[in-house]
């Protein structure tokens, strides 16, 4: 019986292989060329699709100006595809192909194209400063709205900084911040995602704008539209007391501790700390610390990203305590792997503090509103150990 059964079978398995290796194997028809259309960094290929019912792709082929060969497909339902990543000038060779559901490929058709000069330089020319509180504003247009890459070399005359922005909007603006107001030129790069790069170019000297660290001893707090952070060793002034919270010792002790117990016995976020800094400024940025010291845990080794501090939170500007201006909502971020090992440079750059822009220098205003969205994870307790901020004070 055995036998009977295995006769049919071999013979199915035998015919399904067979039926598989007898595929279409006729190429399908070659497109036809519409139009070729020029753009910064490359081109847009117009086509017409042949009659085959079973067309799955076009693919263009092409050396880019770095010798890089590069193949690009697009769907049967499109008529276009785009030639990109180029920088130059000159006549460039695409070679297409009709690809069908059998990958059988069309005879090739060739496509002369002469891209326009590539976006990057129309960056790179577009590209103004401005002097800016504690730093400078950087504005560029970017006709592709792809992505580009703009190298700022910042040299004070003794050191040079380079700091990377990216962007692929059409119209950008950028702040760069944490400058001391001293003399600097700028000079600038322009890269797009194919490595294509303009020179380095001068774009003017300037000095950036006075900016100072807003003194904190004014600052309390209003607690009547505040949570409670005041348990055990914790109390909501210490966020602001110039005490940030060390590893090795508790003599410190400086941070907010929201308990659920004394704030109706759940954490409803968000958890608001209201301070009237009993003065008007405006800031650019700021820093906030994280609780360092683990009680009960390693000695040697800081509370950073554990369970009970804050991971998120928004911030808020008013004048009158009622309306709010949002300035931004932040997040700490989680660097914890999936056993809960945090590397060694994020401790380190947490002791440092966790420094955040905001988009434009605010308005002036008296009162802020930290509201802690997140925590590392505890139902039970929130902490955090210090913030200043950044900008004009005591307007």
């Amino acid at each position: 019986m055995k036998k009977l059964f295995l006769i049919p079978l071999l013979i199915f398995l035998v015919t399904g292989c067979s039926k598989n290796d007898d595929g279409d194997t006729t190429p399908p028809g070659a497109l036809t060329v519409q139009n070729v259309t020029p753009t910064n960094g490359g081109g847009i290929i117009e086509y017409t699709l042949p009659d085959d019912n079973d067309i799955l792709y076009v693919r263009a082929e092409y050396t880019n100006s770095n010798g890089v060969d590069v193949s690009r497909a697009s769907s049967s339902y499109n008529n276009t595809i785009e030639i990109s990543g180029l920088n130059q000038t000159t006549a460039l060779t695409i070679t297409l192909y009709v690809v069908d559901e059998d990958y059988n490929q069309s005879t090739p058709i060739y496509v002369e194209l002469i891209p326009l000069e590539s976006f990057i330089y129309l960056v790179q020319e577009s590209i103004e400063i401005a002097s800016d509180l504690g730093g400078f504003r950087i504005n560029w247009d970017n006709i592709e709205s792809k992505t580009v890459y703009v190298f700022v070399h910042i040299n004070d005359g003794v050191e040079e900084e380079i700091r990377i922005l990216s962007s692929s909007t059409a119209q950008e603006s950028i702040a760069v911040r944490g400058l001391p107001a001293v003399e600097i030129s700028i000079s600038t790069r322009v890269q797009d995602f194919d490595e294509n790069t303009t020179g380095l170019e001068e774009k003017g000297i300037l000095t950036p704008l006075f900016e100072e660290v807003i003194d904190k001893s004014t600052w309390t707090l209003l607690a009547s539209q505040s949570v409670d952070g005041n348990a055990w060793e914790g109390a909501s002034s210490n966020f602001w007391d110039d005490v940030i919270d060390t590893t090795g010792n508790n003599s410190d002790n400086s941070y907010f501790m929201i308990w659920r117990d004394l704030n109706g016995g759940s954490l409803n976020w968000p958890l608001d700390l209201v301070i009237d800094l009993n003065k008007n400024v405006k800031i650019t940025r700021f820093t906030v610390w994280q609780r360092a010291y683990w009680y009960n845990g390693p000695s040697d080794v800081p509370y950073y990203f554990q369970e009970e501090n804050m991971k998120s939170f928004n911030i808020y500007a008013s004048n009158d305590a009622q309306t709010w201006e949002e300035l931004g909502q932040f997040d700490i971020g989680d660097p914890r792997d999936s056993e809960g090992n945090i590397p060694t440079t994020a401790l380190e750059s947490a002791a440092n503090g966790h420094e955040f822009e905001l988009d434009n220098v605010s308005e002036q205003f008296r009162y802020l509103k930290f509201s802690v969205t997140s925590n590392f994870g505890s139902e039970t307790y929130v902490n955090g150990s210090e913030i200043t901020l950044y900008g004009l004070d005591n307007l």
